[in-house]
């Protein structure tokens, strides 16, 4: 291995430790913070055709619709679904990479601190809190996510945030009240925490018999470390300036291309879906039956939407099948085998390990608790 190769995570580390000297640095345009330098051991950069590709497609897609380009039938119903979705999912991805920008900033000290050092029953409980208060949706939250792993959160505390979070948000639970019912959307908020929190366990279990990887990230902070205090000194060191706000936006963007790509390419393959395969069609097989639950899951893993547009859809089930454990699946699954979710994950982890975990250890929970809910809450 070359010299430039071996110094190659030293440089990455010393990146890292500029950016966590705080958030002024970001909105105050500090030039001292550089981008990593490239390395010597990696290949020419090259177009990227997985994120160019499918966002040219979704531009001309949503264009087509936007101006009213309707010769053709099935283009249209493509632009149309293409449209409805990039309308949905906007707000959570725009706040999503402000997020990713402010994490990216943000001290790790500060961001392990919050979320609780090491993991564990704390650690997971706070990063489940964590995600039912952040108003976010799956997109949104996926972002978050991965750039708390980053920051040197648990893969246990990851997991629990992404599973906890993406329609437990303040304003999709009062779509998911107008829906079902307030006893019933406390009754699903209460039945996902306790998914998210054992889940989450789970994970921290398995990196501790090294099953799983651990998050090469981790850090351990000091004995006499102090949140607050150090947060005022941060927040008392922030100063605004335009060139600083113009850098904070392009860092947030270019630290979110991964998720983005990924994004564009599910919402195509969502658009897809909803012009070949009618949401009506799996309606009619919702029931709470074995059968119909089953089905749930496998509509639930097929139609990739985000949690705005998954919220109805297990309104509706509810209400139309007299389902209530499917409808609780149905919002469940949908985030535990979203292939956008997996697919980032594998590409933020570097495991397929710790990828597939995520539907292998949530999937039996969420049937257990659908199964439980259909035989004593159907009536």
């Amino acid at each position: 291995m070359s010299d430039c190769c071996k110094s190659k995570q030293t440089d990455k580390d010393s990146d890292v430790a500029s950016r966590d000297n705080g958030t002024s640095a970001a909105l105050s345009g500090d030039t001292s913070i550089k981008d990593a330098a490239p390395s010597c051991c990696e290949p020419p950069s090259r177009f990227d055709y997985f994120f160019w590709v499918p966002l040219s497609a979704v531009i001309v897609l949503y264009g087509i619709h936007l101006f009213g380009f309707n010769e053709y039938a099935l283009l249209n119903k493509l632009s149309i679904a293409v449209f409805s979705m990039m309308n949905i999912m906007a707000w959570g991805v725009a706040i999503g990479v402000f997020m990713v920008a402010l994490l990216s900033y943000v001290p790790r000290e500060l961001v392990i601190s919050a979320m609780g050092s090491g993991g564990g029953l704390k650690g997971v409980c706070r990063a489940t809190a964590a995600g039912i208060l952040l108003d976010l949706c799956s997109h949104g939250i996926l972002m978050v996510g991965v750039k708390l792993y980053e920051r040197g959160v648990s893969i246990g505390q990851v997991m629990a945030f992404l599973i906890a979070s993406p329609w437990n948000s303040f304003s999709l639970t009062i779509i998911l009240v107008a829906f079902i019912g307030l006893p019933w959307t406390l009754a699903f908020i209460a039945l996902s925490v306790i998914v998210a929190i054992m889940s989450g366990l789970i994970f921290e279990l398995c990196v501790k018999k090294k099953i799983l990887p651990p998050n090469p990230n981790a850090m351990a902070l000091p004995d006499d470390f102090e949140f607050w205090a150090r947060l005022k000194i941060e927040l008392s060191a922030t100063k605004f300036s335009f060139s600083g706000a113009r850098k904070f936006l392009l860092i947030g963007l270019t630290e979110s291309r991964t998720v983005i790509r990924w994004l564009l390419i599910g919402v195509l393959l969502a658009s897809l879906i909803r012009v070949f395969a009618d949401d009506a069609v799996f309606h009619e097989y919702f029931g709470p039956s074995m059968l119909g639950l089953l089905a749930t899951m496998v509509a639930a893993t097929i139609i990739e939407v985000c949690s705005e547009g998954a919220t109805p859809i297990a309104g509706d089930i509810f209400n139309r099948a007299s389902a209530p454990g499917n409808s609780f699946a149905f919002l469940m699954a949908g985030v535990s085998t979203d292939y956008t979710e997996i697919a980032v994950l594998k590409s933020q982890t570097r495991s397929w390990k710790i990828a597939l975990f995520l539907p292998l250890i949530t999937l039996p929970q969420i049937l257990i608790i659908a199964i439980i809910v259909n035989t004593y809450g159907g009536g």
